[in-house]
């Protein structure tokens, strides 16, 4: 049985993952998901003190808590950040880094160093009235919708996942610092559709830091695949177990 921490990006929640996690949990794996603080169950701890140290804080806290072990640990998005530096503390802990339409940093780098389109969003934060909330961005139109969501239902559903994010999460560097962590295998799974301009992701090195060729797959849909394509999702996560 493998164990799969699903970690949701900026702005969403654990809710996110639910069409996702019963494939997982069908074929005999373990499934967490929660939810990061401020958002979700968790939503009435947002302050403007809630940085990606919190979150990172988070994890490290479940997995030990739980006595986890031989994690595949998934992150979307802004997760990308948050799992990495959960790996760099508990690495022996840790099977498999998979980055889903993740930013993926270097040692010191913050969100806004990985996809400096998310300078934008501080910002507008430093702007607002608290100085320190970032609203989830707008609908776009089709296909890149809201997060890569189109359908109607499945976007109405979404928005009542979504609530702001702290901008300290978006301006607090990564600490990869635990030369441990460059043993572990990586995964990226790049979402093709709808990529919104000025969002590109970075080319992903041949090599994985552990001297492995470099595994990326492709979901041909928009940013939030777990949305809509929870089937697809789960076969490549299915791969890793």
């Amino acid at each position: 049985m493998t164990t799969y921490l699903l970690v949701h990006g900026a702005w969403h929640n654990g809710q996110c993952w639910e069409r996702v996690a019963p494939l997982l949990a069908s074929a005999g794996h373990r499934v967490v998901a929660p939810s990061l603080t401020g958002h979700g169950d968790k939503a009435h701890l947002l302050t403007r003190e809630v940085g990606l140290d919190t979150h990172v804080d988070d994890i490290v806290g479940l997995i030990i808590e739980e006595d986890l072990t031989e994690v595949v640990l998934v992150g979307h998005s802004y997760a990308g950040l948050v799992i990495s530096a959960a790996a760099n503390q508990v690495p022996d802990r840790i099977a498999d880094l998979v980055y889903l339409d993740a930013m993926v940093p270097e040692d010191g780098e913050s969100a806004a160093d990985v996809m400096p389109v998310t300078q934008a969003l501080i910002d507008l934060a430093a702007k607002s009235d608290p100085g320190w909330r970032v609203p989830p961005p707008p609908e776009m139109p089709p296909p890149s919708g809201l997060f890569g969501v189109t359908d109607p239902a499945d976007t109405a559903w979404l928005r009542t996942l979504l609530s702001d994010q702290s901008v300290r999460c978006l301006q607090q560097p990564v600490r990869l610092d635990n030369p441990a962590v460059n043993t572990i295998p990586r995964t990226h799974i790049h979402c093709v559709v709808g990529v919104p301009e000025g969002f590109a992701r970075r080319p992903v090195p041949a090599v994985q830091p552990n001297g492995a060729p470099a595994r990326v797959w492709e979901l041909a849909t928009g940013h939030d695949c777990m949305i809509t394509m929870p089937v697809e999702l789960a076969d490549l996560l299915l791969k890793l177990g």
